[in-house]
């Protein structure tokens, strides 16, 4: 018996995305598409194309479907792909697939941005007899879930031992790919901070300087990775500088009388007794409202900014979502750190000790209070003035309730600041349940701030760690 076959193949292959010269690698797994049902790509266990949930974060659950022919022209069918509304979007031969778009034998699907890529294949308009048993007359089963279908034979297929000058030089392949995915530039940067730290041995005051401003920067570059939105990084900067500049400028004194000396924040001095509720009451005005609001500037000052830019600076400098707010705000912080640290306390402690133990002693004290505190930013500094970034991000989104917004972040970020100050006093232990506390608040804020965002489809953390 003779008849009209529509057969459509997807072949997965091993790598993302083709660097110009390169030799394609092989296909890892060939599917049959089936010409009478819906097939749907994802991680979840009732697709037709079941993609591993470890290896594939970036896929969602149900991402996309491929329908069978639904209408024929000329004899020949038009087979359909349709995004499922993914997390991280569908690729089709390097463009966004909006909504459904018909497929052509040769497109490139890719799901998510350097997801898993799949190449279709239309073989149909095959003649077929009962007898045949070439690979033209191979007859459609449609999909399984545990063994891919197998593929007919490929004319030219290259051996799987032969190696080529891309395997035996991979930096000639990787392109862009060494910047995006290796993280080249902090490689480059982490070397360059080595050698001018062995250039900076026997200069205390530069060594220190140095291993603050790198351990802050990776505290910073930490995150910016779970933000998942870029931002300049001349952005971040000046925020730091900001910060910096007004804890050195007359401002810090008028903050100073104004939480300190008006409102109840006036700190206790070293070994006075007090009770728990008082010395809370204290570190709130004092540390908690002061200092959240002193970092709270340069986020301001970058939001009214951007409102006078146009497109597209308005959204490279401004604060136009919760993620902004968070990480401009996370940027302030590195700079109140370093002041804090590098201007007063590792300077306190080194005096101190230098009187009473020697210089060399001295010295090294400082070193080992400058490199906890500096990493602690991440549950300290950073966690709160991230979490009220994320609140006047969120005040820009929902501008009706935007005053009530900026106060519950403001409150909620100081209170989190005076409790560890508070705790500091107290108990190591409850230090460190505070500062866990703290993370766990900044990280949700950056979760939820991720689903908020208007550009979801483009965050990186997204396609990292799945929807």
């Amino acid at each position: 018996m003779t008849g009209q076959l529509y057969k459509g193949y997807l072949r997965q292959l091993s790598s993302g995305k083709l660097s110009t010269g390169s030799t394609p690698d092989l296909p890892l797994l060939v599917y049959t598409i089936s010409d009478n049902q819906e097939i749907v790509i994802g991680r979840d266990p009732s697709c037709q194309i079941v993609l591993d949930q470890n290896q594939y974060t970036i896929v969602s659950r149900r991402h996309l479907a491929i329908h069978p022919p639904f209408s024929q022209k000329n004899g020949l069918p038009q087979w359909k792909i349709c995004d499922l509304d993914s997390a991280n979007g569908t690729y089709l031969n390097g463009q966004p697939l909006q909504s459904c778009q018909k497929l052509i034998s040769g497109d490139r699907i890719e799901l998510g941005q350097d997801g898993p890529q799949f190449i279709f294949e239309d073989r149909s308009n095959y003649s077929l007899s009962s007898s045949s048993s070439s690979p033209s007359s191979y007859t459609p089963t449609g999909i399984s879930k545990s063994k891919p279908t197998k593929p007919p034979t490929v004319v030219g297929r290259p051996k799987s031992d032969l190696v080529t000058l891309t395997q035996l030089f991979p930096i000639v392949s990787t392109g862009r790919d060494l910047t995006q995915k290796a993280f080249l530039i902090p490689g480059i940067l982490t070397v360059f901070f080595v050698v001018l730290m062995f250039a900076a041995v026997g200069e205390p005051i530069v060594f220190n300087l140095l291993i603050a401003a790198y351990l802050a920067g990776a505290a910073l570059f930490f995150v910016y990775q779970l933000c998942g939105k870029s931002k300049p990084w001349w952005v971040l900067l000046s925020c730091t500088i900001a910060t910096s500049l007004i804890l050195v400028s007359p401002l810090l004194s008028v903050f100073i009388i104004v939480f300190r000396e008006i409102l109840p924040g006036n700190l206790p001095n070293q070994g006075e007794q007090i009770s728990f509720g008082s010395l809370l009451i204290q570190m709130f005005f004092g540390a908690g409202l002061m200092e959240e609001l002193l970092k709270a500037l340069p986020v301001l000052a970058a939001f009214f900014l951007g409102r006078l830019l146009r497109f597209p600076w308005r959204q490279r400098v401004g604060i136009w979502e919760p993620l902004d707010g968070i990480l401009l705000g996370a940027a302030s912080a590195v700079g109140f750190t370093l002041v804090e640290t590098l201007g007063q306390y590792v300077p306190e402690i080194m005096n101190n000790v230098t009187l009473q133990a020697g210089q060399e002693q001295g010295q090294l004290l400082g070193l080992q209070l400058l490199i906890p505190r500096v990493l602690g930013s991440v549950a300290g500094h950073m966690a709160y003035s991230g979490y009220l970034g994320y609140f006047i991000g969120l005040s820009v989104l929902k501008p009706r309730q935007g005053w009530l917004i900026l106060l519950i972040g403001y409150i909620s970020a100081s209170a989190l600041h005076a409790l560890w100050n508070t705790t500091g006093y107290i108990s190591g232990l409850l230090l460190a349940i505070v500062g866990v506390l703290s993370y766990a608040f900044l990280a949700a804020a950056i979760l939820k701030a991720r689903a908020l965002s208007p550009t979801r489809s483009q965050n990186f953390a997204t396609r990292f760690f799945g929807d």
